[in-house]
């Protein structure tokens, strides 16, 4: 039977992938968080993507003030998915070559210069959309090369059957960042104004930092003495060559993509006209109670499939669970009643939490240890860098035909391309 996908009739080609080891035997629950080495990455990784999202609060609008400019705004969601896309394989070949922990650094350096120079820009009233623009896609590079990285620590950390608690957990506090981060920004905002607030910012990036400076894990423990591949940009995207034929890795990079590309970042975009139509209680109101369940699920999620520990990383629970988000995606996308569509953004929340996490780990297991990264950064360009086409699917798509009908035709694309995804994954294959 494949550890992997758990089908018995699935028996992976010789040399496609590396043995993952036994089957996890019970790891402990929040595992991770009693790894003493794991734990202060987590929360200094959230306190980070807490930054992240403060960030956007204060310099979206402060650009809207400036420059009222809706083409600026569409940029800025582009912008942030575009590096993943670009450059999240090379910044995982990265990862395989040089140790882990400089390249998270040089990341959060990156994001906090990136702050610094909003924060001269604000303060000297110079700011132009071209300054804008080139910041906007440094903040984005920041991100992409941030991730690769982080995933090979967190394969580093912990033991091999602790790793889904390590990806989990990682997931889970990263969506409390999201969760909490513009409760921080309009604080930081409203208390010291854009000046002081963007200023304020960059501390909540160095704990991280300093961190990875007391760690003795690089990203390369488990795997020190391997082969690494060569670096360059040819020899990066080779790994798109050495996954095809492993079903197993295939399937989750695709339902990655999938959920990205027809669902993605427009759910909260396109938030706003969801509040308006279902209007309970006043649309402000409506849609700040609307983006907190959508943050909201995510959290609650990782820690129920922490704490449960019944849902197990594999091809069956990744299909069923995106199956889910979709389904839950075209309810919300069609129903007029206010508690159905916090609860479909609650479950889809949740769906949305295990379907990435599963992907994550199951790639992490299956990808070969010198290649590790670049998989890695491929599985990123398909789940974060797609992200950047649901503008497309359900952005541009819903001006010309309401968003209500582009988010569920876009939903309904998800559900198909799920379970073709998963009919591929799961045939039995010719031995």
């Amino acid at each position: 039977m494949c550890a992997a996908c758990g089908v018995p009739a699935h028996v992976p080609e010789p040399g496609a992938i590396a043995d993952p080891g036994p089957a996890p035997t019970g790891p402990r629950k929040f595992a991770a968080l009693r790894n003493r080495d794991c734990r202060p990455y987590l929360f200094g990784a959230g306190l980070a993507m807490m930054a992240d999202n403060v960030e956007h609060v204060i310099t979206y609008w402060v650009l809207w003030e400036k420059f009222h400019s809706p083409a600026l705004s569409g940029f800025q969601v582009i912008s942030h998915w575009l590096p993943f896309l670009f450059f999240s394989v090379y910044f995982g070949s990265l990862a395989d070559r040089f140790d882990c922990r400089r390249l998270i650094q040089a990341a959060q350096v990156l994001f906090m210069a990136v702050s610094v120079a909003w924060g001269v820009l604000f303060l000297t009233d110079t700011l132009q959309v071209w300054h804008a623009c080139v910041l906007l896609v440094l903040h984005g590079c920041a991100g992409a090369l941030w991730g690769p990285g982080e995933q090979l620590l967190l394969h580093d950390f912990v033991e091999p059957d602790e790793l889904p608690s390590a990806v989990r957990l990682n997931a889970t506090f990263r969506s409390l960042g999201v969760l909490f981060g513009p409760v921080v920004g309009s604080a930081l905002l409203l208390g010291f104004g854009p000046i002081g607030g963007i200023f304020a910012n960059v501390a909540f990036y160095l704990p991280l930092t300093l961190f990875l400076f007391r760690t003795r894990f690089t990203g390369h423990i488990r795997n020190e003495g391997g082969k690494r591949a060569r670096l360059g940009i040819v020899d990066s995207l080779r790994v798109f060559r050495d996954v095809r034929s492993n079903r197993t890795l295939v399937s989750m990079i695709v339902l990655a993509g999938l959920g990205s590309f027809f669902v993605g970042a427009s759910l909260q975009s396109s938030m706003p006209i969801f509040a308006h139509d279902l209007g309970s209680g006043g649309a402000g109101l409506t849609y700040g109670v609307l983006l907190f369940a959508n943050g909201v699920g995510g959290v609650v999620g990782g820690i129920l499939l922490e704490a449960s520990g019944r849902i197990k990383p594999n091809v069956p629970a990744a299909v069923v669970s995106t199956g889910v988000f979709g389904l839950t995606s075209l309810f919300f996308a069609f129903t007029t009643s206010y508690p159905l569509a916090l609860l479909m953004l609650l479950v889809g929340g949740v769906a949305n939490m295990a379907s990435m996490s599963i992907g994550q780990t199951v790639v992490q297991l299956l990808a070969p240890p010198a290649d590790r990264g670049r998989v890695i950064g491929l599985y990123g360009m398909s789940s974060g860098g797609l992200r950047a086409g649901s503008g497309f699917t359900v952005g541009l798509l819903g001006a010309a035909i309401g968003v209500h009908w582009s988010l569920g035709l876009s939903a309904i694309a998800l559900c198909l391309g799920t379970a073709a995804a998963g009919y591929y994954a799961l045939r039995p294959q010719r031995v």
